[in-house]
């Protein structure tokens, strides 16, 4: 845990220094849980964004896409239940006087639970090797059963809790699993209280009587009250599609874990409208439609699992988590929920306008059902970042940090290196850049010796370095680079861009 905690440290420290994310208003000592993104960060920030948005409109002819304002009007948040029920449960700790999300504390606790169960399995599998069957030992282990029945219990406690909205209970589900605070190690707690998450303001003049609005808390609502317009527009049948990338706003209390959990994020969302009674069909196709488009990012297979929600929201009979192991443990990535008809019929009832589509296949008026894939831009860029940054060390026993980011989504695709800063090579390496820069998004770096330049952009984590030197001038071939393997090959430049793209080409 020690060395995920000094590898989190490197990955903060090293996305400050190489451009990718500053703290907001540093120069002013920041603001706590914003983050403003670099050069290197907004552009891979992009190429995950155009990523997503291919995969999911371009690639789909039954989604469209939409931009809907942050402002909406308040009956909007008040139809969505955000009003009334958007709330944290929140525990302090009398002595370190911390604050925390008490749900949090209880997964914490079970993590570590399940952690107990992880060094059974993997004691028990060294000391049977092949023949060790891990269903059988997790189904028949004393000990594997004892921390499986305390997890299983204090999950149906927490349920029941938040179900009947008894915080005391909650609070007492935190003493009872004699949870610390993980800063002083008291257990000298308050009474939990709720929160409402919402950031409000003021639209029009105070003067006239300003309007109280809301900065949104998610972008699905701008989908749900554009349904008709979106339908009727794009001419689109159920079941259709309607995918948004925006940012939405949480006043989180407990914002932490650098960008994994900040005030103002970024949210890449997609409803799937479908007739009623067909939702878990859709529900579990696009469970495994997103779990594959994860895996097509090239990140490690084994980082990844599905969780079942214990707790569903108001509006969902079914949700999951696509969980991802960052370097601060496993946490969700992206969300799949069946949200039934709760928000069109909510949006119905206090609007006072049908929100319905007629059905020419059934001839028949309904109100559609609901499955959206929910993922956090901001989340998805930290899991690419925290598993692409390596210290290697090599055979000559130097070593290099390196950011293995899959080169597709890299910020910088090539970089072009004239060899010195004389003898005509900055000529020609321009020449070079400009025929590859309408194509790729391109670096020219001529400062310090060669080998240094390829160290910095092993850093930023370029995939493909052009050197172009003496033999250049006489026989147009110039050396590329490969980042992960530092391979050096001469090709000629007019195969360049072939190479180039041959090497970058990717496959959802």
């Amino acid at each position: 845990m020690a060395n995920q905690e000094d590898h989190f440290k490197a990955v903060i420290s090293h996305a400050k220094e190489y451009g990718y994310v500053f703290p907001s208003s540093e120069i002013y000592d920041g603001l706590s849980a914003v983050y403003d993104y670099g050069p290197l960060g907004c552009e891979l920030k992009n190429n995950l964004k155009q990523y997503w948005w291919k995969s999911m409109v371009q690639l789909n002819e039954n989604i469209v896409g939409i931009d809907a304002a942050i402002f909406m009007h308040p009956k909007t948040w008040k139809a969505s239940g955000h009003t009334d029920a958007f709330n944290d449960p929140l525990i302090d700790n009398k002595d370190s006087k911390k604050r925390y999300r008490a749900d949090v504390l209880v997964e914490e606790w079970v993590a570590k639970i399940e952690g107990k169960i992880n060094k059974e399995v993997q004691k028990a599998t060294k000391r049977f090797g092949d023949d060790f069957d891990e269903a059988q030992f997790r189904a028949t282990n004393p000990r594997v059963l004892r921390n499986q029945e305390k997890i299983d219990e204090a999950n149906k406690q927490f349920k029941s809790a938040m179900n009947a909205e008894d915080l005391e209970a909650v609070r007492q589900l935190i003493i009872d699993l004699d949870i610390a605070d993980p800063v002083s190690g008291s257990r000298n707690w308050t009474e939990v209280r709720q929160f409402n998450l919402m950031f409000s303001t003021e639209m029009g003049s105070t003067a006239d009587g300003a309007q109280t609005i809301y900065l949104r808390p998610e972008t699905a609502q701008g989908i749900f009250v554009n349904f008709l317009n979106v339908q009727k527009t794009a001419r689109v049948k159920v079941p259709f599609g309607i995918a948004q990338i925006g940012k939405a706003f949480r006043n989180e209390i407990v914002a932490r874990q650098f960008i994994f959990r900040m005030r103002e994020f970024e949210q890449m969302e997609m409803q799937f409208f479908v007739r009623p009674g067909e939702e878990m069909k859709w529900y579990e196709h696009w469970k495994e439609a997103r779990m594959q488009w994860h895996l097509s990012l090239g990140l490690p297979k084994e980082k990844y699992r599905f969780h079942d929600h214990l707790k569903m929201a108001h509006y969902a009979n079914a949700a999951a988590d696509i969980e991802f192991e960052f370097p601060f443990g496993m946490k969700e990535l992206e969300g799949i929920h069946s949200r039934t008809d709760f928000d069109l019929k909510q949006h119905q009832a206090l609007s006072g306008k049908k929100l319905q589509y007629f059905d020419p296949e059934i001839n028949e008026n309904y109100v559609p059902y609901v499955v959206e894939t929910s993922i956090g831009l901001d989340r998805l860029f930290l899991a690419v970042l925290s598993t692409a940054l390596e210290t290697e060390t090599l055979e000559d026993g130097s070593s290099r940090v390196v950011m293995k980011i899959p080169a597709f989504l890299a910020p910088y695709k090539v970089a072009v290196l004239p060899l010195t800063k004389k003898d005509g090579l900055p000529d020609k390496a321009r020449e070079i850049m400009d025929g590859l820069k309408l194509q790729y998004n391109c670096q020219y770096d001529e400062k310090d010796a060669i080998g240094k330049r390829y160290r910095r952009q092993d850093a930023i984590g370029t995939p493909f370095a052009l050197t172009v030197d003496h033999q250049t001038l006489e026989d147009d071939t110039v050396t590329i680079r490969e980042r992960d393997s530092m391979e050096q090959e001469r090709i000629k430049i007019e195969e360049l861009a072939g190479r180039i793209a041959q090497k970058l080409q990717h496959t959802f």
